[in-house]
């Protein structure tokens, strides 16, 4: 879902700059999707701790997370306008996060196989001063019922580092699906349709007829 060597190079972060938008995230996919806006920005990881209560739905996790790795970044940049996002797979209500290694990414793929599962992307907004607004989108995904070869020849592929699930759909993960219900950014990390809305409702310009405030 995050990343990856396939499809186009993500761009370099730049420069930060006094009122930047930064993004709480040197992930490669998410820099990709938040470049294709066309707008300046900057990124630098949050170095948060990703652990949340027990007991808190996978939802209402990434939610947190999401202004937790946000909040993290903006209280070293004040001045800057801060993106974070997290993601979390909700299998019957279940969380299943990054898997570590190769056999938790099998254990994944086997308990996801033939099986419908949603995936929740949390973003938030933190501006200048403070003021923070969240959102999440989800996304409804099917897999096909998956012969051994299949999950064995996947996981070769190593696309399951670092990706919640132990899949990627911006590669060859895209052979595990029968139906994709949803933002399909929202599953590659960054669900662009909300980004859009929160900057859009911030003032941040867009297209070139807005002027950024507070």
């Amino acid at each position: 879902m995050r990343g990856g060597e396939y499809g186009p190079t993500p761009p370099a972060c730049a420069t930060l700059r006094p009122m930047a938008l930064l993004l709480a995230s040197t992930s490669p996919a998410r820099r990709t999707l938040l470049s294709s806006l066309g707008v300046p920005f900057s990124c630098e990881a949050p170095g948060v701790d990703e652990e949340v209560a027990p007991g808190t739905s996978p939802r209402d996790a990434v939610a947190h997370l999401a202004e937790r790795k946000a909040r993290a970044v903006a209280t070293r940049h004040p001045d800057a306008w801060v993106l974070g996002s997290d993601q979390l797979l909700d299998l019957d209500g279940r969380a299943l996060g990054k898997p570590p290694d190769r056999a938790a990414a099998e254990a994944q793929l086997r308990a996801l196989s033939g099986r419908t599962h949603l995936l929740h992307t949390g973003v938030c907004l933190v501006r200048p001063g403070g003021r923070a607004e969240t959102a999440v989108e989800t996304a409804r995904l099917t897999l096909y019922a998956l012969a051994e070869e299949e999950v064995q020849a996947y996981l070769d592929t190593g696309e399951w580092e670092g990706c919640a699930g132990g899949y990627r759909v911006e590669g060859r993960g895209q052979a595990l699906f029968s139906a994709l219900e949803g933002d399909r950014s929202c599953v590659q990390g960054l669900p662009m349709l909300q980004v859009v809305r929160l900057l859009r409702q911030a003032g941040i310009p867009l297209l070139g007829g807005t002027r950024m405030g507070n």
